[in-house]
C-alpha cells in the first residue's frame, strides 16, 4: 500500500464517522502520524482527497455489481445482491457526509450524480430486462423509464429538503427505496421468489 493509500484510507474513515467539515487537514496528519508537509505532498488539498474518497467508493461499488452479477441465478438475486451491499455502505457513512457534499463540494456531488445516470441508470436498465425476459418482473414494464425513475430516488433520498437527516438514516430510507422499487416491478412469480429468497436470507 503506497502513502497516498494509507492516506486515503484513514481520511476516509475520518470523514464517514465524524463528517467532511468537522474532519480538517492536521487531524488527518495526526492521526496518520504524518506531518502536514508529508501529506501535501500525497494531495494537492482537502477537496482533492475528498474527491480522491469519492472515486475509490464509486470504483468499489463497479467491483460490488461486477461481483453480484457474476453469482446471481436471476434478476431478482440481482437486485437483492445490490441492495444489500449498498445498505451495508450507508450503515458506515455518517449521515451529514452526503448533506455534505451537496451543500459545498458541488463539482465533486456531480461526479456522484453522473454515476447514478450513468453507470447505475445502465445497471438498473439491464437488471429490469433481465427480469421481464425471466418472467420474474411484469412484461408491461417500459425499464427505460423505471430506471429513470429508480435513479432519480437515489438522488431524492440524500436531499435533505425532502428527509430530514434528523428523522432518517440513509440506509433506513434506501431500504424503503428498494422495496418500493421491487414491488412495483414484480410479476406474481417474482413475489413469490422474493419471498423465498426472503425466508432463505433470515436463516
Amino acid at each position: 500500500m503506497t502513502e497516498k493509500d494509507k492516506i486515503v484510507n484513514k481520511a476516509e474513515a475520518l470523514f464517514m464517522r465524524f463528517g467532511l467539515k468537522s474532519v480538517s487537514m492536521d487531524d488527518i496528519a495526526r492521526e496518520i502520524g504524518i506531518s502536514k508537509k508529508t501529506l501535501y505532498q500525497s494531495v494537492d488539498n482537502k477537496e482533492d482527497l475528498i474527491k480522491e474518497i469519492v472515486v475509490k467508493r464509486i470504483e468499489t461499488e463497479i467491483e460490488i455489481v461486477d461481483s453480484v452479477n457474476e453469482k446471481a441465478q436471476n434478476a431478482m438475486e440481482e437486485i437483492l445482491g445490490f441492495s444489500r451491499q449498498i445498505t451495508k455502505e450507508l450503515r458506515g457513512i455518517s449521515p451529514g457526509v452526503i448533506y455534505e457534499l451537496q451543500k459545498y463540494y458541488h463539482e465533486i456531488f456531480k461526479i456522484i450524480e453522473s454515476f447514478h445516470n450513468e453507470f447505475i441508470y445502465k445497471t438498473i436498465l439491464d437488471n429490469l430486462q433481465r427480469g421481464i425476459e425471466e418472467g420474474i418482473y411484469r412484461k408491461n414494464i417500459k425499464a427505460e423509464i423505471v430506471a429513470k425513475l429508480y435513479v432519480a430516488n437515489n438522488i431524492l433520498i440524500v436531499d435533505e429538503g425532502a428527509f430530514s437527516l434528523r428523522e432518517y438514516h440513509p440506509d433506513e430510507l434506501f431500504q424503503e427505496h428498494i422495496r418500493y422499487h421491487i414491488y412495483g416491478v414484480a410479476s406474481p412469480k417474482g413475489i413469490k421468489l422474493l419471498d423465498k429468497l426472503s425466508m432463505t436470507n433470515e436463516k
